[in-house]
């Protein structure tokens, strides 16, 4: 029992790392269309939004498909992890933390993110 359960917890520090590394990669290359092509800066947010999605999703999936049940809880509780480093590496790093309304917007977006993304998981396998 005690070994399904670090199991459990391994699979999804797994699926975080692998979502961060993908968020890593996407950044770089958004920084590098933003550096050589026309793009505003305006729409980096956007972006940012973009990368979260995707990267929360493919988390998901590698989650989901890896326990094998219960893949909408799975995902949850990665797009709520993901959320939750970045929102420590925000503070940590760039400003004071502060709970605002964008903030819940990105919370409840984490949430369903990784929801949808853990139901795609589990019907995939």
């Amino acid at each position: 029992m005690r070994e399904k359960g670090l199991n459990y917890i391994l699979l999804v520090f797994k699926g975080l790392i692998f979502s961060l590394i993908i968020t890593i990669l996407l950044v770089f290359i958004l920084s590098l269309v933003l550096l050589y092509t026309p793009f505003k800066e305006s729409k980096i947010p956007l972006f940012n939004t973009v990368i979260m999605i995707v990267s929360i999703t493919i988390g998901s999936i590698y989650v989901s498909t890896n326990i094998g049940e219960n893949g909408w809880i799975n995902g949850g509780i990665l797009g709520i992890l993901y959320f939750l480093v970045l929102v420590l590496l925000n503070y940590l790093f760039f400003k004071p933390f502060l709970v605002d309304m964008y903030l819940l917007g990105k919370f409840i977006l984490s949430l369903i993110t990784g929801v949808i993304g853990g139901i795609i998981g589990i019907n995939m396998k």
